[in-house]
C-alpha cells in the first residue's frame, strides 16, 4: 500500500526540505508515492539523507559499544588488580604478624637468657662468698683464734645479706617476668 499525499502536503514537505534541510526519515519514505518529478527528487534526497544518518547512527552505536566493551574490560582488569592487591595486603599483614611474633619470641628468649646468666652469676657469687667465709671461719676455729666470735658474727651477717640479696634478685626477676606477661595481655 502506497500513500498518496495531496499537492499542498507535497509542496510543504519540499519547501521545508529545501529551506531548512529537514526531511522525512525512516520506513515511511518507502510508502510515499512519487506523483511528480519534484516530489520524486524530494523522496530520493530524503532516502539518501536517511541512509546517511542511519550509517552515522550505526557508526556512533558501534563506537559506543566498542567503548563500553573496552570499559568493561578495564573494569574487569581493575577488579582483578584490586583482588590481587587485597590478597597481597593479606599476605603482607600475615608476614608482619609473623615477624612481630618472631621478634617477640626472640626478645623473650634474649631476656630469659639474660635472666638466666644473671641468676647463674649471682648464685656463683653467693656460693663462692659463702664457701670462702665458711672456710675462713673453720680455719679460725681450727687454729684456735680468739677472733672466732667476730668472724662468726661476720659470717652470720654475710649469709643473711647474701640470702636477702639472692631473694631480692629472684623477686626482681619474677617481677619483670610477670610484668612482661601483663603487657602481652594488653
Amino acid at each position: 500500500m502506497k500513500l498518496n499525499l495531496n499537492e499542498e502536503a507535497r509542496s510543504a514537505l519540499i519547501d521545508i526540505g529545501g529551506s531548512r534541510g529537514i526531511f522525512i526519515e525512516g520506513n515511511i519514505l518507502k510508502l510515499l508515492e512519487p506523483c511528480d518529478d519534484a516530489f520524486k527528487e524530494y523522496i530520493d534526497t530524503a532516502l539518501a539523507k536517511d541512509t546517511e544518518r542511519r550509517k552515522k547512527r550505526l557508526e556512533i552505536t558501534k563506537q559506543v559499544q566498542d567503548k563500553n566493551k573496552e570499559l568493561e574490560e578495564k573494569a574487569q582488569e581493575n577488579d582483578d588488580l584490586m583482588s590481587e592487591l587485597k590478597e597481597a595486603l593479606a599476605v603482607a599483614e600475615d608476614a608482619k604478624e609473623a615477624a612481630l611474633s618472631d621478634l617477640d619470641v626472640m626478645q623473650k628468649k634474649s631476656q630469659f637468657q639474660l635472666i638466666g646468666s644473671i641468676v647463674s652469676y649471682a648464685l656463683w657469687v653467693i656460693v663462692g662468698t659463702g664457701i670462702i667465709t665458711t672456710f675462713m671461719y673453720i680455719m679460725a676455729i681450727y687454729w684456735g683464734s680468739t677472733e672466732t666470735t667476730l668472724i662468726g658474727n661476720t659470717w652470720s651477717n654475710l649469709f643473711g645479706i647474701l640470702l636477702t640479696n639472692s631473694f631480692s634478685i629472684i623477686g626482681t626477676i619474677m617481677g619483670v617476668k610477670y610484668a612482661n606477661k601483663d603487657e602481652d595481655k594488653e
